[in-house]
């Protein structure tokens, strides 16, 4: 396997159709030989309010306050990620991106003490076996950018594929606007 892409993103190319990942943002979160994890960023859940199913995490997670779809894998199995304040790296804490790491849930939040900044929360994955996203990856199905601990919690997340494709330096900048349905035009 080449270098690793775990804290990278994967942004939906639009020949993507799948309806799991088209014009989706994904935080991988774990990759190696074995295969790859990750959680999509920017699918909340507007009918899945965190505080009617986890309410003592509900102060530490940022807008909006639902539950994001994951991904396609195992929808009734809860993650989160959650952003650190400090350097410490207590259990049931994972680095993913810098500060920000897979937070487990079966913990009490006052086990991260001060330290847990903000944090959202996802229902299911999006999982790859060893070797199939790199097969996804050369068939152009991502791009794989550079993440911004910002675009894990954004307040906007309806227009995070738009906006990580707009920064990028390079041609990916024009796949922005890439209609999506380009017969329509």
């Amino acid at each position: 396997m080449a270098d690793s892409l775990a804290g990278k993103l994967l942004v939906a190319t639009p020949s993507l159709v799948d309806p799991n990942f088209a014009r989706t943002v994904v935080l991988l979160c774990e990759h190696n030989d074995e295969g790859a994890l990750g959680v999509v960023l920017n699918r909340p859940l507007e009918h899945a309010a965190v505080s009617e199913h986890l309410p003592e995490w509900l102060p530490y997670v940022t807008g909006p306050r639902v539950i994001f779809q994951g991904g396609p894998v195992e929808p009734s199995t809860a993650l989160a990620l959650g952003e650190l304040a400090g350097t410490a790296r207590p259990e049931g804490w994972s680095p993913v991106l810098g500060r920000t790491g897979l937070l487990s849930l079966s913990r009490e939040p006052g086990d991260f003490g001060d330290d847990l900044r903000r944090m959202r929360v996802f229902s299911g994955y999006s999982g790859w076996t060893g070797g199939q996203l790199e097969g996804e990856v050369k068939q152009e199905a991502w791009f794989v950018v550079a993440a911004d601990p910002e675009d894990l919690f954004t307040p906007e997340p309806e227009t995070l594929w738009r906006r990580v494709l707009q920064r990028q330096d390079s041609k990916l900048a024009l796949f922005a606007y890439f209609p999506t349905d380009p017969r329509a035009n």
